[in-house]
């Protein structure tokens, strides 16, 4: 009986008890070392400011807090001399559609198109400011932006130009950069006078960053407009 009681004295104060916990519940799954049940509560896990995060020293591989800056679940998913924070909980978005179609977006240089119109969604208004035709970006992070943008070329004055090609690109600060959509060329004179383009991005924004979408000429000089209202929209989306 001594002998038992030392060897169970020994592996607690080793911390060697192999067990399986249970709260909630006197029979855990096999596959859990902590299994926990309730019908009416949950589980809070450490709440902790972003600072406080940053602070933490060598923060284990998978190590998991609340980001109440943020709000939002995030998790170590680098080493602990290195962190690297995820998020793990959905992610922030915001998405606009077209109302104008009499602004010509096929001008001679790249221009904000106004292609926030009507605000489908903005999940959170903290993160996304719209003033006119820019997005401003409130929190440092990395953001995926997609722009679809349908357009026509309509007969003014028996216009009849030929070879007419919009080109696209997402503006940071007004600086178009990154992928450029372009069309192929839209023929007046036999009927073809819609297209589409596509452009999706993904960059590391800073806190305080304009976000516009811009378009220029790449082909003759006629007018081009959104098709109609709510063809065209910008998608924007925080995605770490």
């Amino acid at each position: 009986m001594l002998k038992k009681i030392l060897l169970i004295a020994m592996a607690l104060s080793h911390g060697y008890i192999f067990s399986q916990v249970g709260i909630g519940t006197t029979n855990p799954d096999p596959s859990s070392i902590l299994e926990i049940k309730s019908d009416s509560q949950g589980i809070l896990i450490p709440r902790l400011t972003t600072l406080q995060i940053s602070n933490m020293v060598s923060p284990a591989t998978g190590l998991m807090v609340y980001n109440s800056d943020l709000n939002e679940f995030q998790f170590n998913c680098s080493v602990p001399a290195t962190p690297d924070w995820s998020k793990i909980s959905h992610g922030s978005s915001v998405k606009y559609s077209n109302t104008n179609t009499a602004t010509n977006i096929n001008s001679a240089a790249y221009t904000n198109i106004p292609i926030f119109g009507s605000l489908d969604w903005n999940d959170d208004t903290t993160l996304y400011n719209l003033l006119g035709n820019t997005m401003t970006i409130n929190t440092t992070g990395r953001y995926k932006i997609t722009a679809n943008i349908a357009y026509i070329v309509p007969t003014i004055a028996n216009n009849s130009d030929l070879r007419v090609s919009v080109e696209a690109q997402i503006a940071i600060n007004g600086t178009p950069t990154g992928a450029i959509g372009n069309t192929g060329y839209v023929r007046h004179s036999n009927g073809h006078v819609e297209a589409s383009l596509h452009v999706t991005e993904v960059f590391n924004i800073t806190a305080g960053q304009t976000i516009s979408v811009q378009t220029k000429r790449g082909g003759n000089s006629a007018p081009a407009v959104f098709r109609s209202i709510g063809t065209s929209n910008i998608y924007i989306e925080r995605i770490k």
